[in-house]
């Protein structure tokens, strides 16, 4: 059988596999830098062991190295699949698995030496910064290409979230990484003061946004039906929520920035956006979940349908808090404290997470020519101590949170504060433990999640996959 008449899954394979392994290292730096936030003296007095650079390190190897791995292996996978045809460029495919975990080694190293930009979310620097370019524009070529090149009419509403998610993941690198370089692995950003934390937050947020919210509601709308055997409960208000959430989005920023210099109406705006926002997220969610309708029962026997729905119930969730957050009046409470990080891990560990970990083991066992992952009782015991887990972290963050937005808050009657801050660390210092357990939890499942893939893939053969004809021929 020719080339051309197989999908292109040796890709998959390769990001599939590594999603995995960058996810127990992603998730480990976590647990690592929510030790030191307990115990501090666990850095050893070791500049490139500490805090400040192990935390951007766990945030670009989870949101970038765990997620975006697993980003390329759906969208591969599903365009394929959807369009009929093989992947367009398979040379092209194959450099931006290379050249993504030359992108992620690269971080690794540089990043705990204190090579950064300063920028959350963009730390890398700018010669990594053109690496991650070049992936990206091979990615778009590959991925639109393929869409391009499809035999069959429709193109299928997942497509539609990945397609946007490439799209506006590439403006919001180049336009927030533009700087002036000053040596190998030094660099100026381009644009100052208030205007690089607006422009910052803009890419920040939206890579929330397109990145950890648009590209895995992909995954949701692929996966989930597959795994239930049900069609999508909505497709009308699938391509709604498409383009209201594509539309909102990109407004939202500039809650990130409320009582700072950014002025007041640009921070209204972002406040407004947000709120607006709780309307397709839902709407996403809704659509998601009622896909079960008439096949609920299939949730008591199968734990990778349960992991799907359940990052939906999270990412119900996350997406109230975070508009509930915005408001000027609530923010003033939660800003900087540690109710921030439960929002940001109630999405990260929840939604991400689990619809990442759902989508993989949907995809092993077909990748490697399995009926079903070595051992179900694996993923059952994953699903449980994972979000056994989430939920002691994020309950953890949120009462350390309030509790400190409280106690900077409290004033005594001669206008004196109540509190020292040394005092309401003091008073986080519980907490910070069950965060810790909260994160062990977590990582062990992830190497639950580990050893059950490993299993799947040895025991098993990658066998070419025919593309289908019967539907070419009929689109022709």
């Amino acid at each position: 059988m020719s080339n051309n008449q197989t999908f292109n899954d040796t890709v998959v394979r390769q990001f599939a596999l590594m999603t995995v392994v960058w996810g127990v290292v992603g998730m480990l730096v976590g647990v690592i830098i929510a030790a030191q936030l307990t115990w501090p003296e666990l850095n050893f007095g070791i500049p490139w062991l500490s805090y400040g650079r192990l935390r951007p390190l766990h945030t670009n190897a989870v949101i970038f190295a765990f997620g975006g791995c697993g980003l390329f292996a759906s969208a591969y996978y599903v365009v394929q699949r959807t369009c009929q045809t093989r992947l367009f460029a398979s040379p092209l495919a194959s450099f931006t698995f290379w050249g993504w975990q030359a992108v992620i080694v690269a971080a690794a190293i540089s990043l705990p030496l204190g090579y950064t930009s300063g920028k959350e979310y963009a730390e890398l620097e700018w010669p990594i910064d053109i690496l991650i370019a070049l992936v990206w524009v091979s990615f778009a070529v590959v991925f639109f290409g393929t869409v391009g090149t499809r035999k069959v009419r429709h193109i299928y509403v997942a497509n539609w979230f990945f397609g946007a998610f490439i799209i506006a993941v590439a403006l919001l690198h180049l336009v927030n990484s533009a700087a002036i370089p000053a040596g190998w692995m030094k660099s100026y950003s381009v644009y100052a003061g208030v205007q690089d934390a607006m422009v910052q937050w803009w890419y920040g947020h939206n890579a929330v946004g397109f990145f950890l919210t648009a590209g895995f509601l992909g995954m949701m709308y692929y996966f989930i039906p597959k795994q239930a055997e049900r069609p999508v409960y909505s497709y009308r208000l699938s391509i709604v929520h498409f383009w209201a959430l594509i539309f909102t989005y990109m407004w939202a920023g500039p809650h990130h920035l409320h009582y700072t210099a950014l002025p007041d109406w640009t921070q209204s705006v972002g406040m407004l956006f947000s709120l607006i926002l709780l309307a397709p997220s839902w709407g996403g969610m809704i659509n998601g979940v009622m896909t079960l309708s008439g096949a609920w029962h299939k949730l008591r026997d199968d734990p990778v349908l349960r992991f799907l729905i359940v990052s939906l119930s999270f990412y119900g969730m996350s997406t109230f808090e975070g508009p509930m957050m915005s408001i000027k009046t609530v923010n003033a409470l939660s800003h900087y404290t540690d109710w921030t990080v439960g929002h940001v891990h109630s999405g990260a560990l929840g939604w991400v997470g689990l619809v990442t970990m759902g989508s993989m083991y949907y995809l092993i066992p077909r990748l490697f020519g399995q009926k079903q992952m070595h051992s179900i009782k694996a993923i059952e015991l994953h699903f449980w101590v994972s979000t056994i887990g989430i939920v002691i972290y994020i309950a953890a963050m949120w009462i350390a949170g309030v509790m400190q937005g409280l106690m900077w808050r409290a004033i005594n009657d001669d206008g004196t504060l109540t509190y020292t801050f040394v005092e309401s660390v003091k008073a986080t210092y519980p907490f910070y433990v069950l965060r810790f357990i909260g994160g062990l939890l977590y990582l062990t499942g992830m190497l639950v999640m580990l050893w059950n893939v490993i299993k799947t893939a040895t025991a098993g053969r990658a066998e070419p996959v025919p593309v289908p004809v019967t539907a070419a021929v009929a689109h022709a």
